[in-house]
């Protein structure tokens, strides 16, 4: 195997070193292969693979098939994906440094040497998803929400304080530093590695579904759940499908007046229309010498919204400029000459690459746009929000003394899609100030908040002189977080939240984010919808949803004069300005030449020492898990899943956040009154996402979102379900506890898109805890099926023309799905046998979606990392 890497090995020569390479070109000739021809995300992928041929996890006929994609490649091969690096945020980050703790434990009960548990590959973990909007409007905001921050979290950073002790490779970015999407982008990205005297691509996988942000630098990486980065970390190849590369061939320029946001939305209400779910995209083109790395990352960070696995941006002269200005110039000179050499840099004029598909984008075509009130594909333009409102909410007379139907009630500068992009973010510092100069003002019911994925940005508003107008106007700095797009916006004022429940108001939250899902942005909120910064400032000032920014007065000056967005609208030449004299390479390099640091409380924290994590029966924030105790030392043979009752009967478009939500938790709620029993007082609960290190507290939040319609309990919405036979009606986990009481396996069945979304592990991990042994659903987002499958519970897909509303399911029946016990294989049919209330039968065949050998070892030991622990303690 040695001999023949040597034979496509080149070296790279740089002014202070040498470094070997695969040679794509090289390889590519040994194959008679035009390397023009192959997609950037095509040859990221064949690096990958040449470099690590073993004959076990990568063999030569496995590269053959990739370099031979082009003219149709053998599904029959094997594509072992292992990332460069790891990317992880604290709520994904905290249960998956859970787990491997726990590994560590059960390293060490097996007589086992706990160290072996330690990360393969370098990991990031950065603290941004813990921060709360409790304060907003005032100059102390920040320091106050961040002092509830480490109050609220001491356990949690504990632990993560032990992990960058304990395991090497292993960095933590304290809170207050800002995003770790944007942090990526800024900072760690280095789009070409050099590792053990290679040059490699940089490649990565995170814990977060809005990880391919990175593509728009050149950088190939994607959103997985934490269960499978994980066993990355620890060594564990991830087997990728055979590739599907969409291309997006892009022209012209975005028109005066449209942001990168409206772009993004555009995109996304295309391609989720056309259909990329599981497939790579890349943009191609000379539209794209056009567009910045911020817009090109803003269109990448949004990947899982219109269902893309990743939204790859080639590496160009953009890309080298942008290291430069970000304080990464020393790593240009390998950038430069090793994209050049790998055919991985992108001209003008370039050869079209073979693509899968090909669909065309004219960003003069952009307008002013929004999308909701529910999901971030549901795009309208600015003219026509207010009829989207109109359209999903019935006009009700009831207005509050403070509130009414229609108004905002939360406006949002929020979230690394665009606080990343200096463009929209000077754009919405000068809508402020010119609103301030013109008399305007914010209506005192809308919550305002500036929540910046990194400290440059404050530094060049402040440096542009548009951080006091944009205080003036309440956008006062609360946080460097993710804070209201993961649902993290605080409570609203008491008397706008009085007015809403008593008067049933539907009010409107406008932010700058990537979500706006049901119930996700605050509960008391019913329509979300998505904007660029900018924007979000002018709803703060009209303070309604129920007006046409296009053509109507946002309000009067001081004299009673009319003023309207065109008047307070920014050219692009004032931003263009203001983005020469105000960003610098300094800001980026003083920021980020302390990002591990931390301040004084971070450095004063007691940090727990040694190789095993010492668990405390009494936390309410970090147990053990029951996964890894007690592992018994051999594989249980499979079996089929016999007469199993419904759970939930769910519709299109169930998301992670239905499943495990991440926000507020109810005092009356199954995970509340645990709590409470521990002794936790409801103004600590803190939220779902701050406790994924309790399996206690996640298990009774599984199926938990406010908003959930489960056919099962008609007529609620929420946690609940029928129990069978008895037909009482009660929460999902009191009834998953008399099922397993009763040894009766559970499914879910549900409509397309199920597990939409967060990449969050728990909505897989929660599933399996509940006792639900399979789901069975219309199709499924890529990386929910993949946590299902790594934490043992079988994903069935019905088959095309099928659903619950054809077989007319209505979750009294049991389900006996067979085929199982006889072994399973990748795409294998099933049959189910439905037994009706009425004794009657019926069977039905499924698809079993495994879609890969590689997943059926996962499954047959019960989940991924129960198989690399027995792995670990055999050795």
């Amino acid at each position: 195997m040695e001999n023949k890497i040597k034979e496509i090995e080149k070296v790279l020569e740089l002014k202070n070193t040498s470094l070997s390479y695969i040679s794509l070109k090289n390889l590519c000739e040994k194959y008679g292969v035009n390397i023009e021809t192959l997609p950037h995300t095509i040859k990221i992928l064949l690096e990958n693979i040449a470099r690590r041929v073993d004959g076990k996890d990568v063999k030569l006929t496995d590269v053959e098939a990739l370099v031979k994609w082009g003219s149709g490649y053998d599904k029959k091969a094997s594509l072992a994906f292992m990332p460069a690096r790891v990317l992880m945020q604290d709520f994904t980050g905290v249960p998956a440094v859970v787990d491997l703790a726990a590994m560590r434990s059960a390293m060490a009960r097996a007589g086992g040497d706990p160290k072996k548990v330690n990360p393969y590959v370098g990991v990031d973990l950065v603290i941004d998803h813990s921060v709360q909007v409790d304060n907003f409007g005032h100059a102390d905001s920040y320091e106050k929400n961040l002092e509830l921050e480490y109050e609220r979290n001491a356990e949690r950073y504990a632990l993560l304080n032990w992990a960058q002790q304990a395991f090497q490779d292993f960095r933590v970015v304290p809170p207050g530093m800002g995003i770790c999407h944007q942090v990526n982008l800024e900072h760690l990205g280095h789009v070409v590695q050099s590792k053990n005297g290679w040059a490699i691509p940089d490649t990565l996988v995170g814990t977060d579904s809005h990880t391919p942000m990175i593509n728009g630098l050149g950088v190939l990486g994607w959103g997985v759940g934490g269960i499978e980065a994980e066993a990355a970390m620890l060594g564990q190849p991830m087997f990728l499908p055979a590739p599907i590369v969409i291309g997006i061939r892009t022209k012209g320029t975005l028109p005066a007046g449209a942001t990168a946001t409206d772009l993004v939305l555009t995109l996304t209400e295309m391609l989720r229309k056309h259909g990329v779910v599981g497939k790579f995209v890349e943009f191609f083109g000379d539209g794209l010498s056009s567009l910045s790395i911020a817009d090109r990352a803003t269109l990448s960070n949004m990947s899982p919204e219109f269902g893309a696995t990743a939204t790859l941006f080639p590496v160009d002269q953009v890309t080298l400029d942008y290291l430069v200005m970000t304080g990464r110039g020393d790593k240009v000179e390998l950038v430069e000459k090793y994209t050049k050499e790998q055919g991985l840099f992108r001209n003008d004029g370039d050869r079209e690459p073979q693509f899968t598909e090909v669909l065309d984008l004219d960003l003069s075509s952009v307008v002013p746009s929004l999308a909701g009130p529910k999901l971030p594909q549901q795009r309208v333009n600015l003219n026509d929000a207010r009829k989207s409102f109109d359209d999903n909410f019935k006009v009700r007379k009831n207005e509050g003394k403070v509130i009414k139907h229609g108004d905002v009630a939360i406006a949002a500068i929020t979230s690394c899609t665009n606080t990343s992009n200096p463009s929209v973010m000077l754009a919405a510092g000068l809508v402020a100030k010119k609103a301030v100069e013109a008399g305007l003002s914010t209506k005192p019911w809308v919550k305002t908040s500036l929540a910046p994925g990194s400290r440059v940005v404050t530094n060049y508003l402040k440096k542009a002189g548009l951080l006091p107008y944009l205080e003036k106007l309440g956008f006062n700095l609360v946080g460097y977080g993710c804070t209201t797009c993961i649902g993290n916006s605080g409570p609203l004022p008491e008397e706008v939240s009085k007015d809403i429940n008593e008067n049933e108001l539907a009010v409107v939250s406008v932010l700058s984010g990537n979500r706006n899902f049901e119930g996700r942005v605050h509960s008391q909120i019913k329509a979300s919808y998505l904007a660029s910064p900018p924007l979000c400032v002018a709803y703060a000032l009209t303070g309604t949803f129920l007006c046409d920014l296009s053509t109507e007065a946002i309000g009067q000056n001081k004299d009673g004069k009319d003023i309207f967005l065109k008047d307070i609208w920014p050219t692009a030449s004032e931003i263009q300005d203001l983005i020469a004299s105000s960003v610098s390479s300094e800001q980026y390099e003083y920021e980020y030449g302390r990002i591990f640091a931390g301040d004084d409380k971070w450095k004063s924290m007691a940090v727990p020492k040694g190789d095993l994590f010492e668990w405390q029966t009494n936390s309410t924030y970090v147990r053990e898990p029951d996964f890894f105790v007690n592992l018994p030392k051999d594989v249980a043979p499979l079996k089929n899943i016999n007469e199993a009752r419904v759970m939930c009967l769910l519709g299109d478009s169930i998301t992670t956040d239905h499943i495990s939500p991440a926000g507020t938790i109810g005092k009356d709620s199954p995970a509340g009154k645990y709590l409470m029993e521990q002794g936790v007082s409801q103004k600590d609960f803190n939220s779902f996402g701050s406790r994924r290190g309790n399996h206690e507290v996640m298990i009774r939040g599984t199926f938990g979102n406010i908003r959930l319609r489960n056919d099962m309990a008609p007529g609620t919405e929420g946690p609940w379900t029928t129990h069978l036979p008895s037909r009482e009606q009660m929460s999902i986990y009191d009834a998953s506890k008399r099922y397993q009481e009763d040894d009766i396996p559970l499914i879910v069945i549900a409509g397309s898109a199920y597990g939409s979304g967060s990449s969050r592990d728990w909505a897989a991990k929660g599933t399996t805890l509940l006792g639900i042994k399979a789901v069975l659903a219309e199709s499924y987002e890529r990386i929910h099926r993949s946590n299902l499958v790594c934490m043992g519970v079988l994903p069935l897909q019905f088959k095309e023309g099928q659903s619950a509303k054809t077989l007319k399911i209505t979750g009294l029946e049991t389900f006996t799905i067979k085929g199982i016990e006889e072994g399973i294989s990748p795409r294998k049919e099933l049959s189910i046998e439905m037994k009706r209330d009425d004794g009657s039968i019926e069977v039905f065949d499924v698809i079993l979606r495994v879609d890969a050998q590689a997943e059926v070892d996962y499954y047959t030991h019960g989940g991924i990392l129960q198989m690399v622990l027995r792995e670990m303690q055999s050795k």
